[in-house]
């Protein structure tokens, strides 16, 4: 297969773990015969910096004409915490979703059995969670009007829902539950918002064209309380955009880092793939941030295009070097393997995916070598 993917490295330390995604995208054209061309372009701060615009045009282009988008991170701790700033880098990441029409963000949280202890949760509440968060991206509080009247002391955000952008994210969660346990869970504030109570109106109703299809309402509130209380509960979540993106947040804590939680943002035309972290801009250039969750998104991309045996290999070939120990500090605060050598043995394993011998010197060294 030929793919055209547009690179968005984006700022902190999006560029470090892109590039370890890529090194595994490089990997599966080598072991799959696939053929992948990557053009890189800006956004977030660096393009504020350079083009003075979070989002400049010609970046626009480019992912327009590319089959997909791989993201590594947007975020400018100067700008994101200045409530006077004229230009944010996240500007340039909400305008890209609506460009695009990236209306679904699929983010799955699953727990690996080898990183079960990295859990603040005991092992008896998160043994066995694997679910999916459906989130709509581009309507709701985010993207409704605002208002701040003259004298700055009274603001307003309109969170705005019609039935047509309820309905499209509905029916890919319920068929992705369709083919997962059978279960939909719609999170929701009904008791208070208006807007959530055409959620609920609308989903109900998309419900009884899948049957098969169990659906469960639960207030935002107690959906948040009941992700830490007994995650393995939930199949597919399916909510709106701030909603959704609190909760996700929420439930990478459940593996232990968020820097191993991948996501994928889906339109009718196009697809952006990427990890939910932020920008980490303390550890950028350190060599010590976590590759995983931009591989996984690599994994999610290969999925999107029908290539289920290649995402297989990069999530078997991530198991690998978990299981081996050869991850980041976040993960294990006594490794000695950075970045760069994370990406490199995971991109192996998957050119070699049988099984091998490791040298183990090396590994000690923090360096993996087949044989």
């Amino acid at each position: 297969m030929n793919l055209n993917i547009a690179l968005l490295p984006g700022d902190g330390i999006g560029p470090e773990v892109l590039a370890q995604a890529v090194k595994c995208l490089e990997a599966v054209e080598e072991t799959f015969n696939h053929s992948f061309s990557y053009k890189e372009a800006s956004v977030g701060a660096i393009a504020i910096n350079r083009k003075g615009a979070p989002l400049p045009q010609s970046t626009l282009a480019l992912c327009k004409e590319a089959d997909a988008v791989l993201l590594g991170a947007i975020g400018d701790s100067k700008s994101d915490n200045n409530p006077d700033a004229k230009l944010r880098p996240k500007e340039g990441l909400l305008m890209l979703r609506k460009e695009l029409g990236l209306f679904a963000n699929i983010r799955p949280v699953k727990v690996f059995p080898s990183l079960i202890k990295n859990s603040p949760l005991k092992k008896e509440i998160i043994e066995g969670t694997n679910f999916t968060i459906y989130r709509e991206l581009t309507g709701g509080i985010y993207f409704g009007k605002k208002s701040l009247n003259e004298e700055g002391t009274i603001a307003s955000d309109l969170c705005e829902y019609s039935e047509t952008e309820i309905s499209r994210i509905a029916h890919l969660a319920f068929k992705a539950a369709k083919n997962r346990n059978k279960k939909l869970t719609l999170v929701d504030k009904a008791n208070v918002l208006e807007s959530s109570r055409l959620w609920r109106k609308v989903v109900t109703q998309i419900g009884e064209s899948y049957p098969d299809v169990t659906l469960e309402f639960l207030f935002v509130d107690n959906a948040a309380m009941q992700i830490i209380l007994n995650p393995s509960q939930f199949d597919v979540i399916l909510t709106e955009n701030m909603f959704g993106d609190i909760i996700s947040d929420e439930g990478s804590v459940i593996g232990g880092s968020i820097g191993l939680l991948a996501s994928a943002s889906v339109g009718d035309e196009n697809a952006m793939f990427g990890p939910i972290h932020g920008s980490y801009h303390q550890a950028k250039g350190k060599d010590i941030a976590n590759p995983i969750a931009s591989i996984l998104s690599a994994a999610m991309l290969l999925e999107h295009f029908g290539l289920f045996e290649e995402a297989m290999a990069v999530r078997e070939a991530v198991d690998k070097s978990l299981k081996k120990g050869i991850m980041t500090p976040d993960l294990d605060s006594n490794s000695q393997y950075g970045t760069n050598q994370v990406g490199d043995f995971i991109a192996e394993n998957i050119v070699e995916s049988d099984d091998f011998n490791m040298n183990d010197e090396n590994i000690d060294l923090g360096k993996s070598t087949i044989i």
